[in-house]
């Protein structure tokens, strides 16, 4: 079984109908660093889960690129807003690493839900756990201080520096690369 069933099974478990369903529905592909997964304009038409690998989204400002979440092994990515309207992506999302990735189509999802309600409470425990990421992920940029944010992040993503690349880290904690710096030079 692959590591995409598992981790769904240890959620809930899955009928064997609802196995195969899944087994037929999703596709598996390695793909090379630097891979994008969805750039702007396109519409996110894919829900991935990451069986290896690392994702950043990311979102471009006057040029800039703003990090605003990353993903790893054992992670779903998605393009929320595009993916669950349809609509076109403001959102990047990119490979930073190698990855073995599984994708379900927006209407492969729907009619899994549709044919299997037991998958709808799967789909409700993931949902709830990306908002909640989310959530905090807000919080902590309006109502911490960069140290805060800096410590908040390595608890959360202790290899983060041997990942990402400094420019991307900080502009997810919303602080230029030299602030970032000195605070690992005081960390260090």
């Amino acid at each position: 079984m692959s590591s995409f069933l598992t981790f769904l099974s240890a959620l809930q478990p899955l009928s064997p109908e609802l196995t195969a369903a899944l087994l037929t529905s999703t596709t598996q592909e390695t793909l090379p660093a630097h891979h994008q997964l969805l750039q702007p304009g396109q519409v996110a038409r894919r829900i991935y889960f990451l069986e290896t690998g690392l994702v950043r989204g990311y979102t471009l400002l006057h040029g800039r690129e703003i990090s605003s979440w990353f993903m790893q092994a054992n992670d779903f990515v998605i393009s929320i807003l595009s993916f669950f309207t349809q609509q076109p992506s403001e959102e990047c999302l990119e490979l930073l690493e190698p990855a073995v990735v599984h994708s379900i189509t927006y209407d492969q999802l729907q009619r899994l839900y549709h044919d299997f309600p037991e998958f709808n409470y799967i789909g409700r425990l993931l949902l709830e756990k990306y908002y909640v990421l989310s959530e905090q992920r807000a919080q902590h940029l309006r109502s911490r201080t960069a140290a805060e944010r800096y410590e908040l992040l390595l608890r959360a993503f202790p290899t983060v520096f041997q990942r990402v690349a400094l420019h991307h880290i900080a502009s997810h904690l919303g602080m230029a690369p030299e602030t970032l710096s000195r605070l690992r030079n005081r960390q260090a």
